[in-house]
């Protein structure tokens, strides 16, 4: 009970942070595009961690993913009158598709083969939106209207702030199920799941169309905060930032990706004013975390509570003695 309401403080005192920090910072518009990256790719990291942490299904393909979910909010926009919401909800659901598919088409491969093949996906991706001109206008790309009710920006922030509370509450309630506990099964041994009754089939394209929704649903709110979508806006890099950042933060925990989202949004606003620097200092820390802490940044939460719950006991003791 007692460690269920530390998590629900640390989690207002979060929400009171971030709605404040457009105000602490004078509305500048270059802060709050900061927190609204890390914000998204927060999102998207926690969606790719549901496939290569819980469910060991490597992918290298999620910029595509994201790229989808911003053009779809594009085109929509631009050429159909549809509510917003519906727009935004529609880039989860067809990013959703297309993950199923990639899913269905990766059925029978894992480990490097799998991450061959999500790699191809990435990589088309971009290509496709550069070369179909009378789909995404190819190098101009689209602009992206925002919505009346969001016409502000801090209207526009406090949506997103929003959005990422809701879809990474529903990922930790998803990872806590019982289809969450199969993907884990799954990630530990197909073998032995599939002996216990577990479909793998079912859950492998479960694992990647509810991955590819909220990455699609990131992508979205990507667009409509930046106002713009381009072939080049998500490269196959990209993929490999996230990958990175699930891999710093803590690939078997589910804060670890958020925590990583945040170091390598945060290193470009350092290392900018250094051309060429950043993705030196990027590297630097992924081969530091790896080599010294292989868990993940986030279980350094864990040894400072065993190392305070130990002091703690010893301090009983000598009380006692």
């Amino acid at each position: 009970m007692k460690k269920t309401s530390n998590k629900l403080i640390a989690l207002i005192l979060l929400a009171i942070i971030l709605v404040a920090f457009p105000f602490v910072v004078g509305m500048s518009n270059y802060w709050m595009t900061l927190v609204v990256l890390a914000t998204i790719y927060g999102i998207t990291a926690v969606a790719l961690n549901l496939l290569i942490g819980y469910g060991g299904q490597i992918s290298i393909g999620h910029a595509g993913f994201l790229m989808i979910g911003a053009y779809v909010v594009a085109i929509l926009t631009d050429r159909f009158n549809f509510p917003f919401i519906i727009n935004f909800f529609l880039a989860g659901v067809i990013t959703a598709i297309i993950g199923l598919l990639v899913g269905l088409a990766a059925l029978r491969l894992k480990g490097h083969f799998l991450a061959v093949v999500t790699l191809g996906f990435g990589m088309s991706v971009p290509i496709i939106a550069l070369n179909w001109n009378s789909l995404t206008n190819g190098y101009s790309g689209m602009l992206v209207r925002k919505p009346e009710i969001l016409s502000s920006s801090l209207n526009l922030y406090l949506f997103i702030i929003i959005c990422a509370f809701l879809f990474i509450w529903f990922m930790y309630n998803f990872v806590n199920s019982s289809v969450g506990r199969a993907f884990s099964s799954i990630r530990e041994s197909e073998v032995a799941a599939q002996s216990s009754g577990v479909n793998i089939t079912y859950y492998k394209a479960t694992m990647f169309t509810i991955s590819a929704f909220f990455t699609g649903l990131a992508g979205g709110l990507y667009a409509y905060w930046i106002g713009f979508v381009g072939p080049t806006d998500f490269p196959v890099t990209t993929s490999f930032l996230l990958l990175a950042m699930i891999i710093v933060g803590g690939m078997y925990t589910f804060i670890g990706p958020i925590i990583g989202s945040v170091l390598f949004s945060v290193i470009p606003h350092f290392t900018d004013p250094f051309p060429g620097i950043t993705n030196v200092v990027i590297g630097f820390t992924l081969v530091f975390v790896i080599l010294l802490k292989p868990e993940g940044l986030a279980t350094l939460l864990d040894h400072f509570k065993k190392k305070k719950k130990s002091s703690s006991e010893s301090t009983l003791k000598e009380r006692s003695s």
